[in-house]
């Protein structure tokens, strides 16, 4: 089956159906958060089914049962998204750049649902923005983010951002690193046709502690986001 704007639609409309009802109960003050896992988790399946997506995993024994996680990943392609929320599970929310909230419907669905907008022009902005998902995280929510930014277009790790690391160290929370291979054959960075029947392999990686990089000082930081990226680059 070659690339196709059918499937790339099919998946849209799947989206719009978790986020319309979402926007409404916004409205009246009703969204809760056991409904919106619920909606990821049955969207997640639905965008995974739809594009017959052969999903090979390993490393799902690095995820301990009762802890949460600051998951880190690289970035391929938009179906990155629900490949992590199947993978993961949806008691997961995305960091996510100021571009994608903007988005008619699907934005404002995200902040219903708790998604974190980050503004990385507005220093003050990003900085509140690390604050509501140091909060999740303390909540028990897992949080990811990707360090790169943006989709890559080849594959191949872009440089990372740093406000993922600032994070990790305020927060303690243990870094999960994970590895995505395959979607952007499903749908590539900036693309706008699917290509189903794609085999997409994620590798959970073992989870790294921030604190023995917080006793390195100054240079911890650099240390840690050379140490992450290592970790997702070994498994592409």
């Amino acid at each position: 089956m070659g690339a196709s704007l059918a499937l790339s639609l099919r998946n849209v409309a799947e989206t719009l159906a978790i986020s319309s009802p979402t926007v409404v109960e916004a409205l009246f003050g009703r969204v809760t958060k056991a409904t919106c896992d619920q909606r990821l988790q049955s969207w997640a399946e639905a965008c995974l089914r739809n594009a017959r997506i052969e999903l090979a995993l390993s490393g799902s024994e690095h995820m301990a049962r009762g802890r949460t996680y600051l998951v880190m990943s690289n970035h391929q392609s938009l179906y990155d998204i629900p490949v992590l929320f199947h993978v993961i599970g949806p008691n997961l929310r995305m960091i996510g750049k100021k571009e994608l909230f903007r988005v008619p419907v699907f934005g404002h669905a995200m902040t219903a649902a708790g998604f974190v907008e980050i503004d990385r022009s507005d220093r003050n902005a990003a900085i509140r923005s690390l604050q509501r998902a140091r909060d999740m995280l303390s909540g028990g929510t897992h949080v990811w983010i990707a360090p790169e930014g943006t989709r890559s277009p080849t594959g191949e790790l872009l440089p990372f951002k740093k406000g993922a690391f600032y994070l990790a160290l305020e927060t303690q929370f243990p870094i999960l690193p994970v590895t995505v291979q395959g979607t952007r054959n499903v749908l590539p960075a900036h693309g706008l046709l699917s290509t189903a029947g794609k085999t997409v392999r994620v590798t959970i990686h073992a989870p790294i502690d921030p604190g023995p990089y917080t006793a390195l000082g100054k240079s911890g930081r650099s240390q840690l986001m050379s140490d992450v990226r290592a970790t997702i680059e070994a498994g592409l």
